[in-house]
């Protein structure tokens, strides 16, 4: 399941805004792929029809915003390719009528978790694609022989604050003959669910 290299938007069919944010989820802490959002640092690919002075690629800045002729700076963070196109159309009407629009987000960037603790290459890792626990577990190189397994904890951003969720290894895998034997299910007490951005896996 990846969160395509190219997420892109032209101006067929109907729009449907979403409110700005993270990846939906469902209760077990799984996004719904297909609703990537821009970050900072991502790649957009902003192309005008017939307008050729409008059209460029951009970089999202640090601040969340890209800049455009006319329109200066534009607030991309935490919006769809979908919602960015929109919003861009209805400030071009402005300056010209009907304007065809496309989006396209050319390079993630802003996709980042960070594992620490008890893991052989602690680090904070860029993603390309929607990345379970387990996925950046391997990514640092796995647990080392002090990791407590049933105590490990993915710290996620929330308001102001960091939500606490518990992720118990030992639970989520069973091991025979030192390979790996068996996964909960989805829907079992302990489920390797998918990371979002800005993500900290805590090993102690």
């Amino acid at each position: 399941m990846a969160l395509g290299l190219l997420l892109a938007v032209t101006v067929a069919g109907p729009a449907f805004a979403q409110e700005p944010g993270r990846p939906a989820s469902d209760g077990n802490h799984v996004p719904r792929l297909g609703e990537y959002r821009i970050g900072p640092e991502d790649m957009l690919q902003v192309s005008v029809w017939k307008n050729e002075a409008m059209s460029r690629i951009v970089p999202v800045r640090p601040d969340g915003k890209i800049s455009l002729p006319l329109l200066n700076d534009v607030q991309a963070a935490g919006l769809t390719a979908l919602e960015l196109r929109e919003f861009l159309v209805q400030k071009l009407v402005d300056y010209m009528p009907n304007p065809e629009v496309s989006v396209i987000v050319t390079e993630v960037r802003s996709f980042k978790v960070s594992v620490i603790g008890e893991v052989t290459r602690p680090a904070r890792y860029e993603l390309k694609s929607w990345t379970t626990v387990l996925d950046a577990l391997a990514l640092a190189g796995g647990l080392t022989q002090f990791a407590a397994r049933s105590r490990i904890v993915v710290l996620r951003p929330d308001g102001n604050a960091m939500k606490r969720i518990p992720f118990n290894y030992t639970k989520l895998v069973a091991s025979r003959d030192g390979l790996l034997d068996k996964i909960i299910s989805p829907g079992g007490e302990q489920e390797n669910f998918y990371l979002q951005n800005g993500d900290i896996v805590l090993v102690p």
